[in-house]
């Protein structure tokens, strides 16, 4: 028996909602990071990723892996936080060919002060809408779906679990 060409109805029922929350739900944690403190969830991101590290700094390459983005688009986003005074580009002293970056004390300030209202924005809109039992499923299903997604494990994401 052959696959079917088309969605079945069950995959239907459940990839149609599935898009829906992929396309709202970033817009949803941007427009409040926005309005709130003028930053786009990816350069919140990355704000976060910088300060949970040693020292606060990590090498552009580390970065790009724990954001999920490539060299050019982290290069643009530290360019524009850069420019705000939230990080800074340092050399790295073990590999002049590497690049790494640093969050300053603005920065650091900065990330403080968005993440309760990104937390509540967070809650609100995932983990309230879900009992006990479907944020365990979510996590197993989250789990799953980037294991297939990224199989070389190369997302800080996908080794946390």
């Amino acid at each position: 028996m052959s696959t079917p060409r088309g969605f079945t109805d069950d995959e239907r029922r459940t990839w149609a909602p599935m898009t829906a929350v992929l396309e709202l739900l970033p817009h949803r944690i941007d427009a409040q990071l926005l309005r709130d403190e003028n930053l786009t969830h990816f350069d919140y991101a990355t704000l976060s990723m910088l300060a949970l590290a040693e020292g606060r700094q990590m090498r552009m390459s580390e970065l790009a892996t724990g954001v999920n983005a490539t060299l050019s688009r982290l290069s643009h986003a530290v360019s524009r936080l850069e420019k705000r005074g939230f990080t800074q580009r340092i050399a790295t002293p073990e590999d002049a060919r590497a690049t790494t970056v640093q969050l300053t004390p603005d920065g650091h300030r900065k990330v403080i002060r968005a993440t309760p209202e990104h937390v509540r924005t967070v809650r609100s809109l995932v983990f309230e809408a879900l009992d006990a039992e479907q944020r365990r499923q979510l996590h197993e299903i989250t789990v799953a779906l980037l294991a297939r997604l990224d199989p070389d494990q190369r997302m800080l994401a996908s080794r946390m679990s």
